[in-house]
């Protein structure tokens, strides 16, 4: 596992550096991991979801990497801007459904209730994301740590180590951040 995040970090630079092989070397060594991520968003979904987990992870990667200019970091950069492509396509998936009813017939979770396993919920996400939206007005740094940890299923310290943070930092801001938006999401039911 460690090999692959060095190979995958490496690989990054490559790209930094213009090589145009990079990107087909960088695949399959991400694959599992955004696929992993891809299931993961898509198990909160209705189950009449159109869009697929390979599709979605092939969309993905297809935008980071046709972006003219990036700048990678790291692999865990990378997968922090994946997990936001992923939020981005899934809202505009869920917005482009649902222009007529808003989350028409979803049950609402709260984000505890949405981060832990559940059978038969899906989660409103134009909700969700309306509220990070605010968030991000309120507080910019805790909106990372709310799509890291929730849309990358990051660890507090992979999150620390993205947003170069300590993971006390980062604790504290992901408990402030899913009470604020455990009432924003109450309140907009």
């Amino acid at each position: 596992m460690e090999d692959s995040k060095y190979d995958a970090t490496q690989i990054l630079l490559d790209m930094n550096a213009g090589d145009p092989s990079a990107s087909e070397k960088l695949f399959p060594i991400v694959y599992h991991e955004l696929h992993r991520l891809a299931s993961s968003h898509m198990r909160r979904q209705r189950s009449d979801h159109t869009l697929q987990p390979t599709a979605l992870v092939h969309e993905v990667f297809l935008r980071l990497v046709d972006q003219a200019k990036s700048t990678w970091k790291d692999r865990a950069h990378f997968m922090a801007l994946a997990a936001t492509a992923m939020r981005q396509i899934l809202i505009k998936h869920a917005r482009g459904k649902n222009t007529a009813k808003r989350g028409g017939g979803w049950n609402r979770l709260t984000l505890d209730e949405a981060v832990t396993p559940h059978e038969n919920k899906t989660l409103d996400l134009i909700a969700l994301d309306d509220a990070l939206v605010k968030l991000r007005e309120l507080s910019e740094r805790q909106c990372r740590v709310v799509e890291l940890r929730f849309f990358c299923g990051m660890t507090i310290a992979e999150t620390a180590e993205a947003l170069g943070l300590g993971s006390t930092t980062v604790e504290d801001d992901w408990h402030m951040a899913r009470a604020w938006l455990a009432l924003e999401l109450r309140e907009g039911a």
